[in-house]
């Protein structure tokens, strides 16, 4: 797709993955809305395949791709939830996936590529090296590169689930994201567009990776001041093709302390009795901070994923 995904996009993206893809509970509890002071939604992509929203854009990437495309691999570069996406979606139509990750990616994240039968390839943690070894994979197999974030297929692919959310839901005032790369905040704020065009699309972002919200303000990709966050998984730039889409469709960008971060996470297990890793719990931190905003109002919270190393819990 070579253009800003429409209405129709998404719907026949949701019907094309379909089949390979979970349609996740839509949870709230009377606990969490009584100490928000609104309703929340909670849409549980933790529940997903692969343990996070990233299943559903590179599910429809790669089953947008020609056979011929499809036969000669497919190669990303990610630190962890889109790569296991795009090790499943290879799986999915019989091909091989060349999944270039940094030396410290969580070993979960890891395991989760190798399980689907994805052939990892390490690099140093920076972004030069994660591209330069996907474009020797690209130069040496031939193989078609799905970018993480920054591709239209992707994006019509993570609207999927803010489409499900509003259809479980029913009429929102208010839908929430984490934005890292922007996928899934730019698919969101599409799926409002057009579905419900009067709710307000907020993002929330850690302190300690705060880029998107100085690209959101400036109008041109931005890099975060410091990176010092436990929401591993939103230490990406925004994309021109996210941040054009965020700039005109998003209401606002929070910015969430560590502190913050964790607190919201936790409470998510107590009260949902569900298992959210760290960046899934920064758009309810951003609520949580500032609820008086969301005072009454109906709020759906996207929940990211669920691959969180049980290992090194914050509490």
């Amino acid at each position: 797709m070579n253009h800003i995904p429409t209405f129709d996009d998404i719907r026949e993206t949701h019907e094309r993955i379909s089949i390979y893809i979970n349609k996740t509970p839509v949870l709230s509890s009377d606990a969490i809305n009584e100490l928000a002071g609104c309703y929340v939604f909670f849409k549980c992509e933790n529940l997903q395949k692969i343990g996070a929203f990233k299943a559903r854009g590179g599910m429809n990437a790669v089953l947008s791709l020609s056979k011929e495309e499809q036969q000669k691999g497919i190669t990303t570069h990610s630190s962890g939830n889109h790569a296991q996406a795009i090790a499943l979606a290879a799986k999915a139509v019989g091909t091989k996936a060349y999944i270039v990750m940094p030396n410290n990616a969580p070993e979960i994240k890891k395991n989760g590529v190798k399980y689907l039968g994805g052939e990892i390839i390490e690099c140093e943690p920076t972004l030069e090296a994660r591209e330069t070894t996907v474009q020797k994979i690209i130069d040496e197999k031939g193989a078609t590169f799905v970018h993480p974030f920054n591709n239209y297929d992707v994006i019509a692919g993570q609207a999927t689930a803010a489409i499900e959310l509003i259809e479980q839901a029913g009429e929102l005032n208010v839908i929430m994201a984490p934005v890292g790369g922007g996928g899934l905040l730019s698919g969101t704020a599409l799926a409002a567009h057009y579905l419900m065009p009067n709710a307000e699309v907020i993002a929330g972002e850690p302190e300690g990776a705060a880029d998107a919200i100085r690209s959101f303000k400036s109008g041109k990709i931005e890099k975060a001041p410091y990176i010092k966050t436990i929401a591993d998984g939103l230490l990406t730039n925004l994309g021109d093709k996210t941040l054009e889409i965020i700039r005109t469709y998003v209401k606002d960008i929070i910015t969430v302390s560590e502190e913050e971060i964790i607190a919201a996470m936790r409470l998510v297990w107590e009260q949902l009795k569900i298992v959210i890793e760290p960046s899934s719990a920064v758009p309810f931190a951003a609520l949580l901070k500032e609820n008086q905003r969301f005072a009454g109002k109906r709020i759906g919270i996207i929940l990211t994923g669920g691959n969180v190393d049980l290992g090194k819990l914050p509490f």
